[in-house]
């Protein structure tokens, strides 16, 4: 069986939850290291990333979209 190919490049659809999974894992080590309050940080993600998957938008893909990133997947290689 063979497997299915996989995405090339990088879209918002798989830069939004990697960023949000990249600012979590910060804000967990601060607030173990230096202060519960930046789990306010981890609060902030997780209501944006609700807000991400009601509506399909937050300021992230904003950003990245001024940045030139796309919401549809660049072609993948033919060998």
């Amino acid at each position: 069986m063979a497997l299915p190919p996989r995405p090339y490049g990088w879209t918002i659809t798989r830069l939004v939850p990697a960023l949000a999974g990249a600012l979590i894992l910060l804000s967990a080590l601060l607030a173990a290291t230096l202060s519960p309050w930046w789990l306010v940080l981890t609060a902030l993600v997780g209501a944006n990333l609700m807000l991400y998957g009601a509506v399909g938008w937050c300021p992230a893909t904003l950003a990245m979209r001024r940045l030139g990133i796309t919401d549809q997947p660049c072609p993948t290689p033919t060998a």
